[in-house]
């Protein structure tokens, strides 16, 4: 019998996210800062269960980390886009650079709160937040514009989000 977390919750054929995690994750997503108790008490499951079943969710990479939600308006990034972004492949080849330098470069920027590489007409979709749009326009034409390997960017801009 071991102790290590990792072996008493090994990933098998046997572990199955069931009805209980699935209810712990639910709480979760919109309560990360709830204790167990809190949590058992939303489910109706025993603390003990809700304890354990968390360590065995974490243990097996369900639950990654805890995070909070911010109001974008009060921290001064109000204004929210999504940016479309063509690269350069022939540039990139060249300077033995892929689309996954083009992503890191891109997030390295604080205003960039997601950069993912997709399949279809676009190379990478960038989601990005700034105070308004005085601000966009130094951003995307002083910054993002300007990372090596992007040829370049059609803009969305949201207007209804969370």
């Amino acid at each position: 019998m071991t102790n290590n977390l990792d072996d008493k919750y090994r990933i098998d054929d046997n572990d199955r996210i069931d009805e209980k995690d699935r209810m712990i994750l639910e709480v979760l997503k919109e309560h990360a800062d709830y204790t167990t108790r809190q949590i058992a008490k939303k489910t109706l499951l025993p603390i003990t269960t809700v304890h354990h079943r968390i360590q065995k969710l974490r243990a097996l990479g369900v639950i990654e980390k805890y995070t909070i939600e911010v109001d974008s308006a009060v921290v001064g990034e109000g204004f929210a886009a999504y940016v479309l972004v063509s690269v350069n492949l022939p540039l990139l080849r060249l300077k033995k650079k892929t689309q996954y330098d083009v992503v890191r470069d891109l997030k390295r920027f604080s205003f960039v709160k997601r950069a993912d590489i997709v399949s279809g007409g676009t190379d990478v979709v960038v989601f990005l937040r700034v105070r308004d749009v005085a601000e966009f326009d130094s951003v995307l034409l002083g910054k993002i514009q300007l990372v090596e390997g992007v040829e370049k960017t059609q803009s969305l801009i949201v207007i209804h989000g969370r």
